[in-house]
Formats: structure tokens, sequence, C-alpha cells
């Protein structure tokens, strides 16, 4: 609560009180005045902001007479802010609608592509696009803290061509079912083959921050049976870009893109 200065004096007798709203620091552009009638000048006035209310309430000066008589008025102001999470509110469900607006797109865009092998660099720009601008509205601000991170996710699109093996022939590409696993408790993560392949690794995180983790591989599974001991050399870094119930989008150091879907929330990583 804090005593302000009107910028200039009002009249004792007129209908209104004239604030000059410059006065009240901070209140911003869009700022109106309700105010009572001089005679009930103890009465609060009400500032209006498009962010909030602000309680004006005025002291009369001590001596006031004449028709023209002027004096200098003191306002206390207090602030109390329920409009911004109203405003907050609007912006969420804006947001999501977005969101899934830009999902359907994105689903649509990817549907030829096997997910992302045979993408042209065209395509690649389309797609690269639509997720910039889901990333924008990522409901989820620190993803390492967030339960929805936790669980085995299918992989829809990626520009990685150490997953895709686009030059290989198709007969010859892992055209199965790839999925990655994350458990942010036990800091544990898995990527996991199926047809023809099943191969498997898994690794270590260590949160750089609230959605960056360096990545560290301890194992390899050959056809899921052949246990090798990943090289040093094995590690990288990843990060959530957007997360919500059903889709995560994630970059890694290499600049690649990784798109995925919530298959099942319950899967536990093997710690060893």
């Amino acid at each position: 609560f804090a005593l302000l200065p009107l910028s200039r004096p009002v009249r004792c007798h007129g209908a209104r009180l004239a604030l000059a709203l410059p006065a009240v620091r901070g209140l911003g552009r869009g700022a109106r005045l309700v105010a009572p009638s001089a005679r009930g000048a103890k009465r609060p006035l009400l500032v209006l902001t498009p962010a909030r209310v602000v309680v004006v309430v005025a002291a009369r000066p001590r001596a006031c007479s004449g028709r023209g008589a002027t004096g200098r008025w003191r306002v206390g102001v207090s602030s109390f802010s329920f409009l911004p999470s109203f405003f907050a509110g609007n912006k969420e469900k804006e947001d999501r609608e977005k969101a899934e607006r830009l999902k359907e797109e994105f689903l649509a865009a990817i549907k030829p592509l096997d997910r992302g092998a045979d993408a042209t660099p065209e395509d690649k720009e389309r797609v690269e696009k639509i997720v910039q601008q889901l990333e924008e509205v990522n409901p989820v601000k620190e993803p390492l803290k967030s339960d929805l991170l936790n669980g085995k996710w299918e992989l829809l699109y990626t520009t990685s061509e150490s997953i895709l093996q686009p030059k290989r022939p198709k007969f010859l590409r892992p055209f199965g079912t790839i999925y990655q696993s994350i458990n942010t408790d036990t800091l544990r993560a898995q990527n996991m083959e199926t047809w023809p392949y099943f191969n498997q690794v898994t690794a270590n995180l260590v949160p750089l921050n609230s959605r960056r983790v360096a990545v560290k591989f301890d194992y390899f599974k050959i056809f899921s049976l052949i246990p090798i001991k990943a090289p040093g050399s094995g590690k990288g870094e990843l990060e959530i870009t957007y997360l919500d119930e059903e889709l995560r989008a994630s970059r890694g150091d290499k600049g690649n893109l990784f798109i995925l879907k919530m298959v099942d929330p319950t899967y536990r990583v093997p710690l060893s």
C-alpha cells in the first residue's frame, strides 16, 4: 500500500473526482477510473486496468473553499490481482486448442514418410515448422519434473539417419515399431527396436537442467539376447521441447528431432 500524489489538483465541489492516471505508477495503458462523487471522497476509487483492479483511497486536503479552490490530494493505492488468472486461463485454453490442431497437422504430414525415412527436404522443412509452433505452446515447462515423461513411447518421426538407415533397402531397415522409454525417478532410459533386429540399448541420464539430460549408454543388446558393454564414446544429450499426455518432442545434441507418442505410462526401464 503506497501514498502517491496526484499529478494535478482536483476541484473540491466537482461532481466527480478527476484523477490523473499517470500519477499511479505501473498501471499501464488501458486503465480507466471509476470514481464516486467528491462528497464521498472517503469511499475508494477504482482504477480498472486490463490486468488488475486498483483501489485508490483519496484523502481530502486540509483546506478547500470557493468555486475554483483547489487542493493537493494524496491517494493510497492498493491492488488485488484476480484478472491475471482469468486471462491466463484463457491463454491456456487457446494454447491447448492450438496444440491439438498442430498435432493433427503433424500426424497428417508424417503419414506417408515412414517415420522420416522417405522424407524429402521439403517434407522435413514442413514438419520442422509444425513442430516449432507446437514447441511454442508447450504446456510442461519443466518436463524432467513431470510424471508425464515416464513410460514407454513409440517413435513416430525422426531426422536421425542412424535410426532410419534411409540408404538401406527397405527390407533391411528396422521396419518394426521403435520404442524409447524413460523413468525420471531412476534416471534410466532405453531404446528398443522390434522386427527384424530387436536391438536394445540402455542408458543412465544426468539432468543438466529441467529440460535437458546428458545420456550415457551402458549396455547394448543384439537380438535382445547378447549384451555388450557400451564404449566410452556412447553418450549424448537430449532436450524435451514439448510434452503432454500423448505426445513428446525431443531434440538431440547433433540436431536431430524425435517425435514420439505415449503407449505405456507404467513401463519400467531395467536398472541394469
